[in-house]
């Protein structure tokens, strides 16, 4: 019978776990071709201002596969709920049984996407952080800052938000922590900031190419259909390094797709994560270059977040 785990004791068992090292390690199974990667399942919900994700895989010869749904449906805060939503299933992949189902209400979603964005810190990010710049505060944009900490620990902050009382309410949450300022603009956040990450849904470009700063690196993670755009497409033909987390997801979706159609760069000139992660030459080598990462989120990082938490919930209940 499949084991059911629900979200609290999921939550407290991740605790444990090194995330950043498990997406490391997923990444660069991804890139030198050990995994099994649909193209990811969609339903968009234009009525409800909601969207679902269905991402699934397995790396071979691994011992399970794992199939993610994950829903943001962003009326929700105005309902009182979190506007993440999702589950997660382990399967075992020699005889096809479920093994575990993860009750983790989209948490596991986010905290894989966080922890994928302080690994690209710790291989693109400046060496000296004058102040970090969160677009968007909604969870993601919290758990963006809090897993920086863990190789750029700065606690000089600009936040920028379209909603001003959802800026205010992310300062008075975490201002014990950082010093943050709330930017009148993107421009302003950009001006001040030289690592910026976008965690927003908009589906109109929010940064401008003529306000990034020389050695500016960006993380672009709101962007993870073929409408959402967070950058100007300018910003990556000025980029020195662009980095997707799949090259094949940058085909149909995310700040990459959206630059290549707009005919501001060639496909050539993007770098897989996995990759890059393996290879030093590839990462940043200047505190001059600007550097741009589009996380539009891989199965894998699913399987390997889903799989630790199953293999630890194990070994405390033996």
């Amino acid at each position: 019978m499949a084991i059911v785990i629900n979200r609290d004791e999921i939550l407290s068992i991740v605790k444990d776990i090194d995330v950043v090292t498990a997406m490391g390690k997923g990444f660069i199974e991804y890139s030198n071709g050990n995994c099994v990667v649909p193209p990811v399942g969609e339903l968009l919900f234009e009525k409800n201002n909601g969207e679902t994700h269905i991402k699934y895989g397995y790396i071979k010869d691994d011992k399970y596969y794992v199939i993610k749904i994950a829903s943001g449906f962003y009326n929700n805060p105005k309902l009182g709920i979190s506007s993440s939503q999702g589950l997660m299933l382990v399967f075992n992949q020699k005889t096809g049984q479920t093994e575990a189902v993860l009750l983790d209400e989209g948490n596991l979603t986010n905290i894989r996407t966080a922890a994928a964005g302080a690994l690209v810190a710790k291989h693109f990010a400046p060496k000296n952080i004058k102040a970090i710049g969160i677009i968007g505060t909604g969870i993601q944009g919290r758990l963006q800052l809090q897993y920086l900490q863990k190789y750029n620990p700065c606690k000089e902050v600009w936040i920028w938000d379209i909603n001003k009382e959802n800026a205010l309410k992310y300062k008075l949450e975490l201002g014990s922590d950082f010093d943050i300022h709330i930017a009148e603009s993107t421009a302003e956040l950009a001006q001040k900031c030289n690592f910026i990450v976008t965690s927003t849904p908009s589906q109109d470009a929010l940064i401008k190419a003529d306000n990034i700063q020389e050695g500016t690196h960006i993380t672009a993670v709101g962007s993870d259909t073929p409408e959402k755009q967070e950058l100007e497409s300018k910003i990556l033909a000025n980029a020195d390094i662009i980095i997707s987390d799949s090259i094949a997801q940058s085909k149909s979706r995310g700040e990459i797709y959206r630059a290549v159609k707009d005919g501001y760069i060639s496909q050539k000139k993007v770098i897989e994560l996995g990759m890059a992660i393996q290879q030093k030459q590839l990462q940043r080598t200047s505190e001059k270059q600007i550097t741009v990462v589009d996380l539009t989120g891989v199965a894998v990082q699913d399987i390997m977040i889903a799989q630790s938490v199953y293999l630890s919930y194990k070994r405390k209940n033996r």
